[in-house]
């Protein structure tokens, strides 16, 4: 499951209390966000041990702003509330590296 995340507060207790989060900030004029969207639906189904979250820079661009995004798509990796690492752009590989690197 992805969870629509829709502002700093719940983004903040979203990843605060899990062990590994991955959020995708994205735009729905974007064409890349648009294009790995499903495949993001699929990763969240298939890696249950990861909790995954989309935050729409337009409806939510406080959340974007504080987190310092620039381009879309840009995938934010937390482990434990802390930031671990950023993947900028629809790099599969990258994203799946990343998962895997911090189980």
């Amino acid at each position: 499951m992805v969870t629509v995340i829709e502002s700093v507060a719940q983004f903040n207790n979203f990843i605060k209390d899990n062990n590994i989060v991955v959020v995708d900030f994205w735009a729905s004029w974007c064409g890349p966000c648009i294009r790995i969207a499903p495949w993001f639906k699929e990763q969240a189904e298939k890696n249950t041990d990861v909790k995954f979250g989309k935050v729409d820079v337009d409806e939510n661009s406080d959340t974007a702003e504080a987190n310092g995004i620039k381009c879309m798509p840009t995938f934010k990796f937390y482990k434990n509330g802390e930031l671990v690492d950023t993947v900028q752009g629809a790099n599969k590989e990258k994203i799946v590296a990343m998962m895997n690197k911090l189980r």
